[in-house]
């Protein structure tokens, strides 16, 4: 293949990002828009931008990160990210990290290093709005193009393998991600019994917490109703 044709081919495809509905006024998405980006708005329980089947991306301003160390939320919210996502970043996005609060340096390196070492989550630092839309633009081009991986959106299967089809339709129950539903499967062997698998036996997937658990069940048992019908929270 050509070098010509192989630039035809990143220019025909075009690069998509799914954002929280949240992130839309925050000046990122129509930075990204401006790139020539595809962006998608919906209500994420698991971080802020989705870029592949694999990487979802946490944006806190250098104000709200230091906040979620106050409020002791930041290491719950970053496991979430890690149970759900393959890869997840969090980009840190301002300046004045040791100025702006009366936080001692060393809880602040401490946070930083807890996301870092204990649950493998990447920091990238960005200056500005703009400076975050470029490293989202540069991460899902290299997931999208170079290693050829999908945004996690659900929609009609074509063409899926047997295994590929199984996750999707796992895939399908409230708050599990292409991650959990690998893991689901590897853990009870067939769709049959995922479905089939009690509250107190999903909840020994990892990933598997009491609430999510009980939303699962809820979507097995439940009697149908055409309208009317109580609405779950979305999938990541």
């Amino acid at each position: 293949m050509s070098a010509q044709k192989t630039l035809e081919d990143l220019i025909e495809k075009k690069l998509k990002i799914i954002a929280d509905h949240r992130e839309v006024p925050s000046g990122v998405v129509d930075e990204l828009i401006q790139l020539g980006i595809e962006v998608e708005a919906r209500q994420l329980s698991v971080g802020d931008f989705i870029l592949s089947d694999r990487v979802v991306v946490e944006r806190k301003s250098v104000g709200d990160f230091l906040q979620s160390i106050v409020d002791k939320r930041l290491l719950s919210q970053a496991k979430l990210l890690r149970e759900t996502f393959e890869r997840p970043v969090l980009i840190l996005e301002g300046k004045g990290l040791y100025s702006r609060r009366a936080i001692h340096p060393n809880a602040i390196r401490g946070s930083l290093a807890a996301l870092v070492v204990d649950l493998g989550i990447s920091i990238l630092p960005t200056r500005d709005e703009k400076e975050t839309a470029l490293i989202l633009a540069a991460i899902a081009r290299r997931e999208q193009m170079a290693e050829n991986r999908e945004v996690a959106v659900r929609g009609a299967p074509k063409g899926l393998t047997l295994s590929e089809y199984q996750r999707f339709i796992v895939e399908g129950l409230p708050g599990v991600s292409a991650v959990l539903a690998k893991r689901l499967l590897e853990h009870f062997g067939t769709v049959e019994k995922v479905m089939r698998a009690s509250e107190e036996e999903l909840q020994q997937v990892r990933g598997i917490g009491r609430e999510k658990a009980r939303e699962i069940r809820k979507v097995m048992t439940a009697i149908y109703e055409t309208e009317g019908s109580q609405q779950l929270p979305q999938r990541v």
